[in-house]
């Protein structure tokens, strides 16, 4: 049975997990606007592909913000949510992102380690290099992958879950990501996206004890596609068992 969905593709499901590629636009949960979030589409997609009669369970291990791409994890039920919360918790996942940048940071490759404020009022955070009062720390890792027409793509490994993490710290060395006008960037895309891609996550599965490798497809644009044809930014780990979608 094929059945449509709209704003994400499945890359992984079991009893207890599923695994989508949000595309960018959608919330990851709801807020003020009142559109429809991705736990509602996954929740949908769950009573019809089961044709469950009563409320179906879907519970965000994280969250994804609305203008980026990628892997997101959620929960199918109680139990798999409070595993993988905890694994988040104990940073005992590892996700990867991709970010497209105009400009090229001083270091092909880095540690960034700030402290963040976040201003509720107008959703954007703020980084120090000094710890502040108030502050959260927050650590990445980057490295350069590469450049096509002026940009450069950039892989992104986050050591903290911090909001807006990627996208302050990254336009506070002065790279902002392409895209993102709340950052830095001079303007937006024409699909109100910003070019950052939350492209792979492992982790130990909670509950059934084995790896999971989930990869998300890069957003289908033409921008996005130019870096899939160069041979460097291919997965160098071909022997994983990852799953693709």
């Amino acid at each position: 049975m094929h059945i449509r969905t709209k704003g994400f593709s499945v890359i992984y499901e079991d009893n207890h997990l599923i695994i989508v590629n949000k595309s960018p636009g959608i919330l990851t949960q709801g807020d003020i606007t009142g559109d429809l979030p991705i736990a509602e589409r996954v929740k949908e997609y769950l009573k019809v592909k089961y044709e469950k009669p009563g409320n179906v369970f879907c519970g965000v291990v994280h969250r994804l913000d609305r203008p980026v791409s990628g892997v997101l994890v959620l929960a199918k039920t109680s139990k798999g949510l409070s595993r993988m919360s905890e694994l988040f918790k104990k940073r005992k996942i590892q996700k990867t992102y991709w970010a497209i940048t105009r400009r090229r940071p001083r270091q092909d490759e880095d540690k960034l380690v700030h402290w963040l404020v976040k201003n509720k009022e107008n959703n954007t955070v703020q980084a120090f290099r000094e710890p502040v009062e108030g502050a959260q720390k927050a650590e990445l890792r980057f490295r350069v992958m590469g450049r096509i027409n002026h940009h450069y793509l950039l892989e992104v490994m986050p050591l903290t879950g911090r909001s807006h993490q990627i996208r302050v710290q990254l336009a506070t060395i002065g790279s902002p990501i392409r895209g993102d006008v709340k950052y830095g960037f001079p303007k937006p895309n024409e699909d109100g996206s910003i070019c950052l891609h939350a492209r792979r996550v492992n982790f130990i599965h909670p509950i059934k004890d084995e790896p999971v490798i989930a990869m998300a497809a890069l957003p289908n644009t033409s921008f996005w596609e130019e870096f899939l044809t160069l041979e460097d930014f291919k997965v160098k780990d071909k022997h994983l068992p990852y799953l693709y979608g």
